[in-house]
């Protein structure tokens, strides 16, 4: 890394006025960030740049361990923001570069105006430690913000499918489960074990799962929907199973599953009429 407190000094005093000369430049109709017309989002992505200039310039000032140590928390930050992640990775990357770009006009004007101090292999030197550096915090910055892209992916994915399997009381100490789309081994796991868990909290007696939303059971889920149906007569909860396709009866047939004292209807209408089931 190279060192220069007089370059250090130069790039320190004008990091705000880099900050407004990029915002000034930037496409607002760029999506995600960049094309907030939010005042506190606008200063708030001002603060960042700003930021990221006060810790840049001390490339001039710090060894390499010590500036890539201080600027782990800023990439850390900007990566895992939530607007950030909401902008195309292509275009932080492109501003990555324009930044860039701002550094080696400021340097060439600073050696500019000291020509007769500045040897042209400094100037070279200088220029070829900004593209390294920025190339470095690309990589950094790539990495940590495609991991939180997974991780919010995965949180929200989890999210909905434990939304997506409320048990519903349709009377006191009654509910029901309503099944809809493709159920995956992984959906099922997690929706059962809800089940479980919201039965239990109602003290329910009795609970209606409906499968006419269900368009196909492999064996897997099959297997946990008897497995569930299972664990909740453990806890005392009689289960009615009700829209089972001919393509599901198929699938447990094929398991030797058998509907023995389990109750089995049609619909989930004809369910609750025999069970004489009065809403609430």
């Amino acid at each position: 890394m190279l060192k220069d407190q007089d370059l250090f000094e130069y790039l320190s005093a004008r990091t705000w006025k880099m900050t407004e000369d990029w915002y000034d430049s930037l496409d607002k109709n760029k999506a995600g960030v960049y094309g907030t017309n939010d005042p506190d989002k606008v200063t708030l992505l001002k603060e960042q740049n700003h930021e990221f200039h006060l810790r840049f310039c001390a490339m001039f000032q710090q060894g390499e361990h010590d500036f890539m140590s201080d600027f782990q928390d800023w990439i850390e930050t900007i990566a895992k923001d939530e607007a950030h992640l909401d902008t195309p990775i292509v275009e932080v990357i492109g501003e990555f570069f324009r930044t860039q770009q701002q550094y080696l006009e400021e340097i060439g004007a600073y050696a500019l105006a000291h020509k007769e101090e500045i040897s042209h292999e400094t100037l070279m030197d200088w220029t070829t430690a900004v593209v390294q550096t920025i190339s470095k915090v690309i990589v950094e910055f790539t990495d940590k913000n495609s991991k939180a892209a997974e991780k919010r992916m995965n949180s929200q994915q989890q999210m909905i499918v434990e939304m997506s399997a409320p048990v519903i009381l349709l009377a006191k100490k009654t509910g029901m489960l309503p099944l809809i789309g493709e159920i995956t081994p992984h959906r099922a796991e997690i929706m059962f074990e809800k089940a479980l868990a919201q039965s239990s909290k109602h003290n329910l007696e009795k609970l209606f799962i409906d499968l006419s939303g269900v368009p196909l059971i492999d064996t897997m889920v099959a297997q946990q929907v008897f497995q569930l149906i299972k664990g909740l007569e453990i806890i005392g909860v009689q289960v009615a199973l009700s829209g089972i396709s001919p393509v599901i009866a198929q699938t447990a047939v094929q398991l030797g599953i058998k509907f023995i004292d389990i109750e089995v209807y049609n619909t989930l209408a004809q369910a609750l009429k025999q069970n004489r089931v009065h809403l609430v």
